[in-house]
C-alpha cells in the first residue's frame, strides 16, 4: 500500500547535478515531480461516478438531468453531493449521500477500471527515469487504494486523497501539499489535469499545467497547455514545459 507521507529526500534530478557537477541554472530548470489526478485522467472513470449518482438518486426517487453532469464532474464529493441534495431537495444528508455514492463507485469500479489512452505508459516511463510521481485526488482514500491495484502503486511515491485535508480542490492545497511532503518546488513540478477544477487548483499551487479534456472542454490559458490525450504527454514534453517557464522567470 502506498503511504501518503514517505519520507522523500533530494530528488534523483538534484542528486544526479550533485554527482555530475552541473550548475544550479541547470538544476533549477530540471522537472522535479509530476502530480497527476486520478478520475478521468489516469482512469476512465468520470463516467463511474456519473452512473453512481444517478443510481443513488434513483433509488431515493429522483432522475438526474444531464445538465447537472458538467456541475459536478471534476469536483470533491461534499461539492458535487450537496449540489444534487439542492437541486433535487432528496430528503437524504449529506454524509449519509456522500457513503452511498462512494459504495455505489466502489460497487461499480469491482467490475474493473479502463486506463485512459497513454496513462501506462507515461506512468511506466517517469518510473524508469526515476521522476517522483505522485497522484493527486478529490477522490478519498478508499477510493485511491481500490484504483491503485490498476494503476500499479509502484507507479507512486505519494498519494494525497480528498479527504486527507480540509480543502481540497479547486485550492491549491492538494497540489501544495503533495510538493511539501516531497520536499520540491511547485514551480518546477508538472500537473496533469482533466477538469478545470483540478487546472485551477494546479495553477494556484504555482505548477505547470498540463490539461487532458475528458468530460468538458477546458480552455486555453497563459502557462497552461492543453492536449487531446496523455499519448501526447511524455518526459521530453514535461521537461519543456518546466524548462521554458523557469526560463521565463530568469
Amino acid at each position: 500500500m502506498t503511504s501518503s507521507i514517505p519520507a522523500v529526500g533530494a530528488s534523483p534530478q538534484a542528486l544526479g547535478s550533485a554527482r555530475t557537477g552541473e550548475t544550479p541554472m541547470a538544476e533549477a530548470v530540471t522537472l522535479q515531480a509530476v502530480f497527476l489526478d486520478l478520475d478521468g485522467t489516469l482512469v476512465d472513470t468520470e463516467g463511474f461516478w456519473w452512473e453512481a449518482e444517478a443510481e443513488v438518486f434513483a433509488r431515493l426517487g429522483h432522475v438526474l438531468d444531464d445538465s447537472h453532469r458538467e456541475v459536478v464532474v471534476g469536483g470533491p464529493m461534499s461539492r458535487s453531493a450537496g449540489y444534487l441534495l439542492q437541486e433535487t431537495g432528496a430528503n437524504i444528508g449529506l454524509t449519509e449521500l456522500s457513503t452511498l455514492l462512494n459504495e455505489a463507485f466502489v460497487a461499480r469500479i469491482g467490475r474493473g477500471v479502463p486506463l485512459m489512452p497513454g496513462a501506462r505508459r507515461l506512468l511506466c516511463e517517469l518510473a524508469a527515469h526515476r521522476v517522483p510521481a505522485a497522484l493527486v485526488s478529490a477522490s478519498h482514500r478508499t477510493i485511491i487504494e481500490r484504483m491503485l491495484d490498476s494503476l500499479g502503486p509502484e507507479n507512486f511515491v505519494l498519494t494525497v486523497a480528498g479527504d486527507d485535508l480540509m480543502r481540497t480542490k479547486p485550492h491549491p492545497d492538494p497540489y501544495l501539499t503533495a510538493a511539501a511532503r516531497l520536499g520540491v518546488d511547485p514551480t518546477r513540478c508538472a500537473v496533469v489535469e482533466d477538469t478545470l477544477t483540478g487546472v485551477r487548483a494546479g495553477e494556484a499551487a504555482g505548477c505547470r499545467v498540463v490539461a487532458v479534456p475528458s468530460v468538458t472542454p477546458i480552455p486555453p490559458a497563459p502557462g497552461r497547455t492543453v492536449v487531446r490525450s496523455l499519448e501526447e504527454v511524455d518526459l521530453p514534453f514535461l521537461q519543456a514545459l518546466i524548462t521554458e517557464s523557469q526560463g521565463s522567470v530568469h
